[in-house]
């Protein structure tokens, strides 16, 4: 059995000498109808109904069943008033400690024996003042049952306030926390996405400098080198200016867009891809949605970039195809180990085009296959392009 409550120890013994207290003064209530005992034996209902406040806790039921026994054997003594309110105090613990039943049982069978004893009361008496007595006993038992009932109530209130304020931290920081993760994922993206197709192209080309010994093909090579060099760190300026949150240091760019996509073959092309680009999108469609533009636009560049890497010997081909509000990109490179040198690529771009598609509620695909002419590197990205994407999360934009 847990160890009582220090509260429970401090009303047990204080309502154990302050009856002491009275009884050594010789004040009792002596209002008992049936024949008294000696005024010791007041004693006994005193201590042990003193006993069981340590109780009111553990065993809140268990002390109000046994406190009602005493209270009836207190009638048969002169009577304290300490044991009378010790009483009073287990019925208000039994309310409030006990388990939810008892909680809701107890108020209502005091209140019934309230009723009973004033009528019975009345009855017997036979005068109005007996119905003082029933105040007495409702006093005893339906109060403080009654404020047990409301404070626990309030009590409960308090509780489920508390327990909804901390679900709705909790909620709060799993927001926060998915916020972080998404925005650093993005983040990710656009740092792969726009530094990796001109670092690759510089590796593959510083490669062939230092191992072809041709004056003409290093100068080309360190012209290629240059180009990517002079845009890879505008790029990286452009995302310093976008971390930097608004401070004033710098104006972002505006994010790429499939007008864009001339300047960006225009590079590949430099870099060394035969590459094709299919614009089939009708003339004069209207702008697709930031989002939209800026994923299309993505998975382009880092298809080219593993073409680059990765590709055989051939042509690259890029097709852009607008109908029914979807947006479809199409890159196919030739499947085969390149000619010349590669550079190691980590898997890491193909999961960011994936996730590029997804947050916006489309499909992608990636994997090798026979388009009749040969075996080929498949990229297709299906994009949603009505009006529907347009509110969208800037997951994948910038």
């Amino acid at each position: 059995m847990p160890r009582p409550h220090r509260v429970d120890v401090l009303i047990a013994v204080a309502g154990l000498l302050g009856g002491l207290a009275l009884w050594a003064i010789g004040l009792g209530l002596r209002t008992s109808p049936v024949p008294e005992l000696p005024d010791a034996w007041l004693l006994v209902p005193l201590v042990l109904m003193s006993a069981l406040e340590l109780l009111r806790r553990t065993l809140p039921q268990t002390a109000l069943a046994a406190g009602t026994l005493l209270l009836v054997a207190d009638q048969f003594t002169p009577g304290s008033l300490v044991t009378i309110l010790l009483f009073a105090d287990l019925a208000y613990a039994a309310v409030l400690y006990g388990s939810p039943a008892a909680a809701r049982r107890i108020p209502w069978t005091t209140g019934l024996v309230t009723v009973a004893s004033t009528i019975a009361f009345v009855a017997w008496f036979q005068k109005p003042e007996a119905v003082l007595l029933g105040v007495m006993v409702g006093l005893v038992g339906f109060a403080p049952a009654t404020t047990g009932a409301i404070v626990r109530n309030h009590r409960d209130a308090a509780e489920t306030a508390r327990l909804r304020a901390e679900q709705t931290a909790l909620l709060a920081e799993m927001d926060r926390a998915q916020a972080v993760i998404a925005e650093r994922a993005r983040m990710a993206r656009e740092l792969h996405d726009m530094v990796a197709n001109h670092l690759s192209a510089i590796a593959i080309h510083s490669t062939a400098a230092l191992s072809l010994d041709d004056p003409g093909t290093t100068r080309d090579a360190l012209g290629v080198i240059r180009e990517n060099s002079v845009d890879g760190l505008a790029e990286m300026r452009r995302l310093i200016g976008l971390l930097r949150d608004g401070s004033g240091d710098h104006e972002p760019a505006a994010a790429p867009t499939l007008e864009g996509l001339g300047t960006l073959t225009g590079q590949a092309r430099a870099n060394g891809l035969d590459l094709h680009l299919d614009d089939r999108r009708p003339p004069g469609s209207p702008r697709l949605p930031a989002p939209v533009e800026l994923a299309a636009y993505r998975i382009v560049q880092e298809s080219l970039t593993n073409a680059l890497k990765h590709a055989a010997p051939g042509p690259v081909h890029v097709t852009l195809d607008l109908s029914d509000g979807t947006l479809t990109v199409t890159v196919t490179s030739p499947f085969g180990e390149p000619s010349g040198p590669r550079a190691p690529g980590s898997g890491a771009g193909l999961v960011g085009m994936r996730e590029r598609a997804t947050l916006l509620g489309g499909r992608f695909e990636a994997a090798p296959r026979d388009d009749g002419r040969g075996k080929v590197w498949y990229v297709r990205a299906v994009l949603p392009a009505g009006e529907a994407v347009s509110h969208l999360s800037q997951g994948g934009s910038e």
